[in-house]
Parts: C-alpha cells; sequence; structure tokens
C-alpha cells in the first residue's frame, strides 16, 4: 500500500521534529564547527591559503569528524553497519553536505569580500544557516530516519 504524499510528507516531517535527534545533531555540529574553524585559522594564518580555499580543506576535515560521531551516536539505529553501507552513508553525507558547503561559502564570501567582515566570523553565520540544510538533508538522505 503506497502512501499519498501527504502522508509522506507526515512521516518526514516528524521524523525531523525528533528533539533528542536534533539536540544530538546539534552538538555534533558543535564538534564539527570547532574542527572546522581550528583548522581555517591553522591554514589562514600559517600558509597562503585565503579564507574560501582554506574553507574548503577545514571543511573535509569537519565531515569526517561530523560523520563518524553521527554514525556512531546520533543516527546509530539507523542503516546497515556493513562496509559497503557505510561507504555509501559517507558518500551521500558528503554529497548532502556540498550544498551546506555551498550555503557555507556563499555567505563566507560575500560577508568578507562584500561586507568586510572578520573571515571566523562570516564562517560561523555561514555554518549556523547551512546547519538547517545539513540536517533535514542528513536526516532524511544519508540516514533515512523516515523509513525506522
Amino acid at each position: 500500500m503506497s502512501r499519498s504524499p501527504t502522508d509522506a510528507l507526515r512521516v518526514r516531517l516528524r521524523a525531523l521534529l525528533s528533539a533528542t535527534r536534533f539536540t544530538q545533531f546539534a552538538s555534533v555540529g558543535l564538534v564539527g564547527a570547532t574542527v572546522d574553524n581550528l583548522v581555517l585559522v591553522t591554514l589562514v594564518e600559517l600558509t597562503v591559503l585565503g579564507p574560501v580555499a582554506a574553507k574548503v580543506i577545514a571543511w573535509e576535515f569537519a565531515i569526517a569528524v561530523i560523520f563518524a560521531i553521527n554514525e556512531r551516536w546520533t543516527f546509530a539505529s539507523h542503516g546497515t553497519s556493513s562496509a559497503r553501507a557505510l561507504g555509501r552513508r559517507f558518500l551521500r553525507s558528503n554529497t548532502v553536505r556540498l550544498g551546506g558547503l555551498f550555503v557555507s561559502l556563499s555567505v563566507l564570501a560575500l560577508l568578507v569580500y562584500g561586507f568586510g567582515v572578520w573571515y571566523l566570523a562570516a564562517n560561523l553565520v555561514g555554518m549556523g544557516i547551512g546547519f538547517f540544510v545539513n540536517y533535514t538533508c542528513e536526516s532524511l538522505y544519508t540516514w533515512k530516519v523516515h523509513q525506522g
């Protein structure tokens, strides 16, 4: 029996509204933000990289840390534990988070180059905006919480 589009939307919204999962995701996001910012500052201050190029590298470091913690804690009860399934989830997570990276980079570039905002402050604003894109897509696409 197939669900109506309204029922499918309701199931997905209910899955997204888990206070526990949202809080865990946000906590993991804070760890990721810390990693992202530490790597960003290190690369900008100690190399010849500018803020945007450094952000791309910092982003991937943070994504790997975030994925590992989310896999073991936030979404531990979702998905199978085979190496193949884990690899697919990691690739989906990176793909999904490209949207969040695009948001973060766009905000970073706009604030730094358009308004002269300090790169670290601009990065935090961009990460905050990208958070909601990431939470929705990671929950529904990477770990498919609405199916469990």
